[in-house]
Formats: C-alpha cells, structure tokens, sequence
C-alpha cells in the first residue's frame, strides 16, 4: 500500500487525510498511489471489514475511499460503525455496483458519496475532494435515484413513539436557513456563497442542526428538511441575509 505524505493543501492548510479500503491489493495500492500524486495523505488501507473498522479508528482519516464487497463485514455494515464512531469521517463508496438498492443502502448507512469504479483518475480525485468538503457526490445518473429515495421517505408517516415525544429542538435562524439550503441540493460551498459564510461556518451549522435534531447523517437530515417543506421554491429563501450568527 502506498502511504506518504503529500503537500500541503490550498492556502497552506494540511492535506486532506484519506485511507482506502478494499479487498483487491492491486486497486487499493492503484487508487492511494493516485491519490497521493494528487496531494492527499493517504493515512491507512484495510482489505476486509473489521480491519477497516479498526483502522479507521486508530488513524482518523478525514475520507474513507470505501468498497461494498469486502470479507468479514459489508461495506454497508463498515460504514455505519465508522460514521456512528465518528460522524465527522465522510464515506465515499467506490463500487463495481450501478445496482439501485445497493445506492440507496450506501447512503442510507452514512456515506457522502457514491463513485463507479469505472470512473477517471482525475473523476476520483474530484470526488474525494468535493467529499472531504461535505458535498454529496455522485457518477451521473445516481444523484437523482437518491433524491427521489428522500422524497419517498419524506412521505411515509413518521413512527408513532416520534409523534408522541418531544417536541423538536428549536433551531437558529441561520441553522434553519442552512438546513432548507441543504435540502434544495446546494453543497457546503454553495450554500457558504449564498448566504455569504465560512465554508467552515457551513460545515459547524451542519453539525450542530444534526446534534440538536438527534440525527446522524445528511440523509436522514434531508428528510427531516424535506417533511417540513423546505425543499419547496421559495420556501422562505427570499428571507435569507447575509452574515453569520
């Protein structure tokens, strides 16, 4: 496995750390090698699921580069226990699978984004930075299929133990304002531009929305915008200012 460190990022900010699992050596010592030439620290590799698991603990890699098909544990499963350990870790699936369910499990389980393994080096490398920055990225064809999953999900009624707790955590108006930016589709950066803000500033709304709402992943915080209607046109947008709280 090609491990290394890489130069600094843009601004002389450290490079992004990423690790790389998958159960084929050759394409994992493929894909860190490309991705150190581009500037990423590629921090760790693993072959099966439990090695991931534990890997992934013990080097904080801020992307993992993560297969579904792995030995002692699916991707699936490796990717709900290293998000739910630290929900700062954005997962980007590399798959051989263009098959839906397998998509729509990805996401759900916690991963940002969802690449072909039939995708270009400089596709990849794109990727795992848009990914390291929050974005949701995805080959062609697939953003939709996930959007429409939200949708879907936004319309089954909510469990009855959700209607009889508490009442939700009130947000911020500019939590709320980042939130209803998140469900129309805008990236962290994005949403940083509209609203004139630190990408940083964008990221730190998103963690705390999440922490306050009692959700773990930008799926299940896209549904909770998109059962409240902030995914509508207009729904409030034209209220939006500048600055930050």
């Amino acid at each position: 496995m090609t491990l290394g460190s890489a130069t600094p990022g843009e601004g002389g900010e450290p490079p992004v750390t990423v690790m790389v699992v998958d159960d084929h050596p050759m394409w994992r010592d493929a894909v860190s090698r490309d991705l150190s030439e581009a500037g990423f620290h590629v921090v760790a590799g693993a072959g099966d699921g439990p090695e991931a698991v534990r890997r992934a603990r013990a080097a904080r890699p801020q992307v993992m580069v993560l297969d579904l098909n792995l030995p002692g544990a699916s991707g699936v499963q490796v990717c709900k226990e290293v998000v739910g350990h630290d929900p700062a870790l954005r997962v980007l699936v590399l798959s051989a699978s263009g098959e839906h369910q397998d998509v729509l499990e990805a996401v759900k389980s916690g991963a940002t984004g969802y690449l072909l393994k039939s995708a270009g080096r400089d596709e990849l490398v794109d990727a795992v930075r848009r990914t390291a920055a929050g974005d949701p990225v995805f080959t062609p064809g697939l953003a939709g299929l996930v959007l429409g999953e939200y949708r879907r999900l936004a319309t089954e009624p909510p469990p009855a133990a959700a209607k009889d707790g508490p009442a939700a955590p009130r947000l911020t108006e500019r939590e709320t304002e980042v939130l209803r930016l998140v469900a129309k589709g805008l990236s962290y950066k994005q949403i940083a531009q509209r609203l004139v803000i630190s990408h940083r500033t964008v990221q730190n709304h998103v963690q705390n929305t999440l922490g306050k709402l009692q959700l773990h992943n930008r799926v299940e915080l896209v549904r909770y915008a998109i059962e409240r209607g902030l995914d509508r046109p207009g729904a409030g947008e034209d209220g939006d200012q500048g600055g930050d709280m």
